[in-house]
């Protein structure tokens, strides 16, 4: 097992992000109710460090919660600089709470998506038939529009969109996204389905 790097001052890490955890959860069938595996692929630049793995609610309100939980008690999250989440929901429309993991772990966070989302479709989806829509709504209006960089779409908090397009530029080795999300993809599609099925 390779070093996992000691986490950089706040000027070193505004210069250049390297150690990275990206998050994606796995398929499910769609009248699956009950949990849902999420997996975090730790990077340190273009090397794989490690895997955590968690479990979300469909529909849920715990997402939050579980993604801090999982950087805090692995042993990479001294030095964890980043999160990448493939999306701001899990399982369905458990939505992070993005300005508060950032708030509470203290470093940047990074939405990630090859499309910009239908957000008038979200809106109803979520007020007229998810419970506690109108909250998760919320979430997803105060995170702003998605922007354009790099080929993909990004929301942010605690990291410049100068910043986000270097690190994704960086991290796009294989596929327009970026490493720790591609391989979170593969990883979780596998465990879920015996082998990975979608394009990373």
């Amino acid at each position: 097992m390779g070093t996992f790097p000691a986490r950089c001052g706040a000027s070193n890490m505004a210069k250049r992000i390297s150690n990275v955890i990206g998050f994606d959860d796995a398929p499910f069938e769609r009248g699956h109710r009950g949990d849902v595996l999420i997996v975090g692929a730790v990077f340190a630049g273009a090397r794989l460090e490690g895997v955590l793995s968690g479990k979300v609610r469909r529909d849920g309100v715990n997402a939050t919660r579980v993604l801090i939980d999982m950087v805090r008690q692995s042993r990479f999250g001294a030095h964890v600089q980043a999160i990448l989440l493939q999306g701001i929901a899990f399982a369905g429309f458990n939505v992070v709470d993005v300005h508060a993991v950032h708030d509470t772990l203290k470093i940047p966070v990074l939405v990630v998506a090859r499309r910009a989302p239908n957000l008038a479709a979200i809106r109803s989806a979520l007020l007229h038939k998810v419970p506690g829509g109108r909250r998760k709504w919320a979430l997803i209006e105060q995170l702003g529009p998605m922007e354009a960089v790099q080929g993909v779409y990004v929301q942010r908090a605690g990291i410049t969109l100068d910043k986000a397009a270097d690190l994704i530029r960086r991290l796009a080795l294989h596929s327009i996204l970026p490493e720790p999300l591609r391989t979170a993809h593969l990883i979780a599609g596998g465990v879920a389905q015996g082998e990975s099925r979608h394009r990373a």
